[in-house]
């Protein structure tokens, strides 16, 4: 019998469909996306799916967890190949020139922070000219109280290593802005999560950005 060598994550099991709602609600109806940092292959599976129009790349720094996306995407034809990406790298192989999207979910507070400016500079060089970088996690904002389950999530992730923990919104947003990059939508998600849409400087004028809307 060959072995399963999918990985499972309870968290990609639980927000798989209100991501999936809202990629469905802010995407157009086809093209080309990259997944940054893939995990187990869950959400490239479950919103791919979802997506019949868009071609779905995913990737992930480790080569180890390949195996597991590839398991989970094998029946599905939209997805291709899984490939590695570093995002602290300056060129991204294996990245076409252009991505019509780019999905990212809770990379940036398990990383060092140079990530986040990585995963800013790499969607100023891949994403088109009317491209959306999407991300999903947990943040911390200046003027939103922090929940009590991400204030423990926060200091746990600060004890397991010094380099991680939970970012600010706001301090994301100067990394965008300084690749060219601008915050189109905040939503507001199951469990103290944020979706974040962001989409160059020159697109069309962003819908109103309420820190508290949508809490």
């Amino acid at each position: 019998m060959v072995p399963d060598v999918r990985r499972h994550s309870p968290a990609a099991e639980r927000n798989r469909a209100p991501i999936l709602a809202e990629l469905q609600r802010v995407l157009p109806a086809s093209g080309l996306l990259l997944e940054v940092s893939s995990g187990s292959g869950q959400h490239a599976a479950f919103c791919s799916a979802g997506l019949p129009g868009w071609q779905w790349l995913p990737s992930e720094f480790e080569a180890a967890s390949l195996a597991s996306i590839s398991a989970w995407c094998e029946a599905l034809p939209q997805v291709r190949p899984a490939i590695v990406l570093d995002v602290l790298q300056p060129h991204w192989p294996g990245v076409p020139d252009q991505v019509d999207a780019m999905f990212c979910a809770n990379l940036i507070h398990i990383s060092p922070w140079a990530c986040c400016a990585g995963l800013m500079q790499g969607a100023a060089r891949h994403l088109s000219p009317a491209g959306m970088l999407v991300m999903y996690g947990p943040y911390l904002e200046d003027d939103v109280p922090t929940s009590p389950g991400n204030r423990a999530f926060d200091a746990d992730l600060r004890q397991r290593d010094p380099a991680w923990g939970l970012r600010r919104r706001e301090a994301v947003e100067e990394e965008a802005t300084r690749e060219g990059l601008r915050l189109l939508e905040r939503v507001a998600m199951p469990a103290n999560n944020l979706l974040l849409v962001w989409g160059r400087s020159t697109t069309a004028s962003p819908r109103p950005v309420d820190p508290c809307a949508n809490a």
